[in-house]
């Protein structure tokens, strides 16, 4: 399967991409704590192949993660905050990742979902009945299950790109903000029939979110503070790109400062979260352990149904080769799946995770630079290195 991120006239207003080639092998790129977590300690070994990767590029810093069996084995940082300064990067230090926020979101609504809150084949049309006579009526039917598998036919994001870039300056409460965006987004008309394919979505995630705030009452940003920072220790986790004294994106070789440099915060849901690579790999690994019947954030149901990877997962006419959040693939650059895999970037950062729930290996990369700059390029020469060796 092959998905064509959308190209748009300039990366300060870049969304998200989902494709790579990483090793010949075509990527779809959409990113639990265990009973007794390891501690993360800093391993020299891999910081020196991160310093040694960082050596000649533009990327001012990098760092990466690797998961063996289901526990974090290596974790290192390398680099600066800002190419414009002399302040190194720390292991505890946040960094953007971009789409790899979809399966946190998918988490987010699976967990509702387990609680009673939320089900998975309600119509759009009964989850938001005020927004049901200015919607197009072909997505009156659809429901989370497709919203969260790209499969609702809407478009990648909403056709008005003024419109867009207005919540950057916006400043109405975010369930507003993001209540007129899928207002607005959901009389576009759809890319293809609801169901009946792939069609990579962030305005999907967003709804998700409208509708989980709809039925709880709360916020998403106090919905993923109570429902998994806390249950996790994601202790970091924030909403929207870091600021001062943290690792900054980077964009056309300066630091990307200013708030339309990157996507507005009530984006969040689509993937405009950052947090530390560690509380990054605590979310990997629950998911690794609820592969295996050991999470503890949902349901067994939850997990299958966010990871795809069981017959039955789904009903079968909601099967696809993107689970809900993750994409999933038979192999990756060599190395035998099912594979989880996900990636984002708002054009300032550049981030890839890849797990292997049969083995529990996994590997997260992040940089602060986006593809112009180099990070791509970067985040996976190092994302291939540290995958699980070849059979």
């Amino acid at each position: 399967m092959s998905l064509r991120p959308t190209r748009r006239p300039s990366l300060r207003r870049a969304f998200c991409r989902q494709l790579l080639a990483i090793a010949g092998t075509s990527l779809l790129l959409h990113a639990s704590a265990t009973a007794a977590e390891p501690p993360v300690i800093g391993d020299t070994t891999l910081e020196a192949q991160l310093q040694q990767a960082l050596h000649g590029s533009r990327v001012p810093a990098i760092a990466a993660a690797e998961i063996r069996a289901g526990q974090l084995n290596r974790l290192a940082v390398a680099g600066q905050r800002r190419n414009d300064g002399q302040d190194p990067v720390q292991l505890g230090d946040r960094w953007l990742i971009g789409s790899n926020g979809k399966p946190i979101t998918a988490a987010l609504i699976a967990r509702l979902v387990d609680q009673g809150r939320l089900a998975w084949d309600t119509p759009l049309a009964e989850l938001l009945p005020e927004l049901k006579a200015g919607m197009h009526s072909a997505y009156r039917k659809v429901t989370l299950l497709e919203l969260l598998s790209h499969r609702a036919g809407l478009p990648e994001n909403v056709s008005d790109l003024k419109f867009f870039e207005r919540f950057a300056h916006d400043r109405r409460a975010l369930p507003a903000q993001r209540l007129a965006y899928v207002s607005r987004a959901l009389r576009d008309k759809p890319i293809a029939p609801p169901g009946s394919k792939i069609s990579y979505s962030n305005t999907g995630f967003i709804l998700a979110a409208v509708i989980a705030e709809r039925h709880t009452g709360r916020d998403w940003e106090t919905l993923m503070r109570e429902q998994l920072m806390a249950p996790l220790g994601m202790d970091s986790l924030a909403f929207g790109t870091t600021g001062a004294g943290e690792p900054r994106g980077h964009l056309k070789g300066k630091p990307a400062l200013r708030p339309e440099d990157s996507n507005p915060l009530m984006f969040a849901p689509a993937g405009n979260v950052s947090m530390s690579l560690q509380d990054w790999a605590r979310f990997c690994l629950d998911q690794l352990a609820g592969a295996r019947g050991e999470g503890r954030l949902l349901s067994q149901d939850s997990y299958q149904r966010l990871q795809s990877l069981r017959a039955g997962a789904l009903p079968a006419s909601q099967k696809t080769p993107a689970a809900l959040g993750w994409g999933v693939q038979a192999s990756v650059a060599g190395r035998p799946g099912p594979v989880l895999l996900h990636g984002g970037s708002d054009g300032n950062w550049f981030a890839l995770v890849a797990l292997f729930p049969e083995s529990g290996d996994g590997a997260l990369v992040v940089a602060n630079a986006g593809p112009d700059m180099g990070g791509e390029q970067l985040v996976s020469q190092v994302f291939v290195s540290l995958l699980p060796p070849k059979p």
